[in-house]
């Protein structure tokens, strides 16, 4: 073939010169991968990073681009919320082990707050509405009216034990936030340090004042997050028992 002949894709690049390389081409913008982006964002930025800006530039595109699939950062953040509740094993319901399934679901439910700790914020005064939310009500609620509780004391049994959850993983987020701001990447450490400056505290009152908060410092001190939880949560079943109906 005459070198005229050849098409110009044939003629070689100048080695001054860089080879340009096509893009990768962007996945479809839709609802699904918004709120993939945006609890990827949330766990490793946390929850005031969250932003619909933010998750526009980790998907390579103008802010303008998300609001035909989410209506903003409020629904988004439902949306998050509906995703990672998803994640919720529920067994057949069985209201002869009533007690033994709300647990279950209780550890579930803080198993996925120390997974999301942020989304913690986003579940704060959120309604039932979507399906994954929908389903967990049903659950939790239908497990204790078929267990024999009045349906209006199970709606408040369930409403604090619910409470109890969110704000147990509240608290914890906010701990995270306080670690990220401080540039500590380590929550044994974090927490340690935290701890010691309790202790160091309270050691400081003066006893006369403050005797059982001075004494007894190191046993205010001695169960971690973890023992905490499992004691609010065996206090709540306990007293939701003590209310049940007796057969």
């Amino acid at each position: 073939m005459d070198r005229k002949e050849r098409s110009e894709d044939e003629i070689p690049v100048p080695p001054w010169r860089r080879s340009r390389r096509s893009a990768p081409p962007r996945r479809q913008l839709s609802q699904d991968l918004i709120v993939e982006t945006g609890l990827r964002v949330l766990d490793s930025e946390g929850f005031d990073a969250l932003s619909m800006r933010r998750v526009a530039q980790a998907l390579d595109t103008g802010p303008a681009s998300l609001y035909a699939h989410v209506a903003g950062k409020e629904e988004l953040l439902e949306l998050i919320y509906e995703r990672v509740l998803g994640e919720i094993r529920l067994p057949e319901r069985d209201p002869a082990r009533w007690k033994e399934q709300l647990r279950g679901y209780a550890l579930e439910l803080h198993g996925m707050f120390r997974k999301h700790p942020d989304v913690a914020r986003a579940a704060l005064a959120s309604i039932p509405m979507g399906p994954s939310s929908l389903r967990a009500a049903e659950f939790t609620y239908g497990l204790l009216v078929e267990a024999g509780m009045p349906p209006q004391e199970a709606s408040l049994a369930i409403d604090r034990l619910s409470l109890y959850l969110v704000g147990d993983a509240y608290e914890g987020a906010l701990h995270v936030a306080r670690m990220r701001a401080a540039g500590m990447r380590d929550q044994a450490e974090y927490f340690e340090s935290f701890v010691a400056q309790i202790v160091s505290y309270y050691r400081s009152l003066p006893m006369e004042q403050f005797p059982h908060l001075a004494n007894h410092v190191d046993d205010l001190t001695a169960a971690d997050g973890e023992d905490r939880f499992h004691y609010g949560l065996a206090l709540l079943l306990d007293g939701i028992e003590a209310r049940m109906p007796k057969s």
